[in-house]
């Protein structure tokens, strides 16, 4: 199901529904963004600001760049995170990102939406669009080294999981710094730097 057609108002429900571990997911992106001083943040797929509260929370006064390709779900962003510096557009995670330099990225299950090519492509924006020391927060849906046990539903044609080694290969080329911070079952959080020199 393209997210196009995720309905904004039930959205928050059914996310906790098809991905019990949200919340920590979630969490856990906030944590990794939070050691690093950022005044400058793009998030990718930002969808109704889930991901946005969080890191807010820990870098209240940063400006951001909300990428996502549903109006709709900005929208919903729109009103949660009105009290931010905060800019939305709608884009595409394949469209030119906005001149940084950025602090942090962030993605949120948004990434696998992409084939290996287009991960790749992107990766290597984001790490031209990070400033030296910044850091790329990315927590998503993987392909498990065990098939049986991936528990996230997907939609053919519509999810394009990869492989953790494929996703910190991809990194690495873009010239980042790659840790994989947690992985479970079908999700993992890799938290990826720019190096300073």
């Amino acid at each position: 199901m393209s997210q196009l057609h995720f309905d904004p108002a039930t959205y928050a429900e059914f996310i906790r529904v098809e991905i019990p571990r949200y919340d920590y997911l979630q969490e856990s992106i906030a944590t990794a963004a939070a050691s690093v001083a950022a005044a400058s943040i793009l998030d990718l797929g930002t969808g109704t600001g889930e991901t946005l509260a969080r890191v807010l929370k820990r870098h209240p006064s940063a400006h951001v760049i909300g990428m996502d390709e549903s109006d709709g779900m900005l929208e919903v962003a729109r009103r949660r995170l009105e009290e931010y510096d905060v800019t939305l557009r709608v884009a595409d995670l394949l469209d030119e990102l906005p001149p940084g330099p950025f602090d942090l990225v962030v993605s949120a299950l948004a990434v696998h939406h992409l084939d290996g090519a287009g991960k790749a492509t992107l990766f290597g924006r984001v790490a031209a669009a990070l400033r030296p020391g910044g850091r790329f927060v990315l927590a998503d849906v993987i392909l498990p080294d065990d098939a049986s046990s991936a528990a996230v539903p997907l939609s053919d044609g519509w999810d394009k999981p990869s492989t953790v080694a494929e996703q910190v290969g991809w990194l690495g080329d873009a010239g980042l710094d790659v840790t994989v911070a947690w992985q479970e079952a079908d999700l993992a959080l890799f938290v990826a730097d720019r190096p300073v020199a």
